[in-house]
């Protein structure tokens, strides 16, 4: 479990990095996955036998690194998945898309999957996304792009981006099929401790040559 990088833990819950093209939690390809990851190196850490707890409360796309927040108790899943439905968690992205996109703004869109893909669609359907974003640097046609996510939709940001013209660097389904790693990372996470009366507010930066192209500025 050496290749594990995990930021915090307590009783309630264990906050890591999910590395790129790692899946949140299993799935049809039987690859392995972070959960099955973590739960093994808890029942070794703790010398637990049978099953191990960890409930997963929010997912990052299985190209996209980042900060995640697991839950090692009912109760504390129970209340950070309360706290995501509230929009009261903070989750921040930095992200590169090709174009030099206008300094900031807030995309507000309605977003329907259809056949397994997300769509931007009429008013009259779909799950209203938002999301507001603020330009940190630009070169060589590219834009290095701070997001807020206040929903949190299938697919979101990069359909958000690619629908304007602005499609994320490396995005292979919604880009321009450049055939790199997606430029999509989860770099700041906030929200309150589920048991103690407490904020806890993590960041960490990407790394990798696309992130290097840039001056990461106020973040």
């Amino acid at each position: 479990m050496n290749n594990l990088e995990i930021l915090y833990e307590d009783n309630h819950i264990l906050v890591v990095i999910k590395k790129e093209n790692v899946l949140c939690q299993s799935d049809n390809t039987k690859d392995l996955d972070l959960l099955t990851m973590l739960k093994a190196y808890l029942k070794e850490k703790y010398n637990k036998s049978g099953n191990v707890y960890l409930g997963l409360v929010h997912r990052l796309d299985r190209p996209v690194g980042g900060i995640m927040v697991y839950a090692k108790t009912s109760k504390a899943a129970k209340r950070l998945s309360e706290t995501i439905q509230k929009h009261e968690m903070t989750k921040e992205y930095l992200l590169v898309c090709h174009g030099n996109i206008p300094q900031s703004c807030q995309f507000e869109d309605y977003l329907e999957k259809i056949d397994g893909i997300t769509k931007v669609v009429s008013k009259d359907k779909g799950k209203i996304a938002k999301l507001d974003y603020q330009k940190l640097d630009y070169k060589d046609n590219l834009s290095l792009v701070k997001v807020n996510l206040i929903t949190g939709r299938h697919h979101q940001i990069r359909v958000q981006f690619a629908s304007r013209g602005y499609p994320l660097y490396g995005d292979q389904l919604y880009g321009k099929q450049d055939k790199k790693q997606i430029a999509l990372w989860a770099y700041h996470l906030s929200f309150k401790h589920p048991v103690k009366d407490e904020i806890m507010d993590f960041k960490y930066l990407p790394k990798g040559n696309i992130w290097r192209t840039f001056t990461i500025i106020d973040i």
